[in-house]
């Protein structure tokens, strides 16, 4: 994920014609390709899915963990990294962006598992998060 100094969330709205999450907000992600480390992975997924046009600064990795939404099948690293400065230039697999606060999240169309890497990297309270939308493992 990655925030701004204002603390706003880069959301992006996934293309209607994707199989995972069609129409629906998440971060820049991907999965890791042969030889490739999980840091390589990120970096070149933010490359293909925003553009290169960037300037980040890195703050916090956790990983690896196991998903919760899908029985636990993948291995999960979770990157966050501060906004810069730059331009966002979009790929084929998103149809827009926004940068959203934590005000602003409650009524957000998310993908499975977006509150919970929210909770994991603690890069929000609590509070903002729908319990419903996290594990029941991790519900207070």
């Amino acid at each position: 994920m990655i925030a701004d100094d204002a603390n706003r969330l880069l959301f992006l709205k996934r293309a209607p014609h994707l199989k995972l999450g069609p129409g629906q907000w998440g971060f820049p992600a991907g999965h890791i390709e042969d030889g490739e480390s999980p840091t390589a992975c990120a970096l070149r997924e933010m490359d293909e899915e925003i553009g290169t046009a960037r300037e980040l600064e890195f703050v916090r990795a956790l990983g690896p963990v196991r998903d919760t939404w899908f029985g636990g099948q993948y291995e999960v690293h979770l990157f966050h990294y501060r906004w810069r400065g730059g331009s966002i230039e979009l790929n084929d697999e998103h149809t827009t962006f926004a940068w959203i606060a934590p005000a602003e999240y409650a009524g957000l169309e998310v993908m499975a598992g977006i509150d919970e890497d929210l909770l994991l990297l603690e890069v929000w309270p609590y509070e903002v998060l729908n319990p419903a939308r996290l594990p029941p493992s991790l519900r207070r």
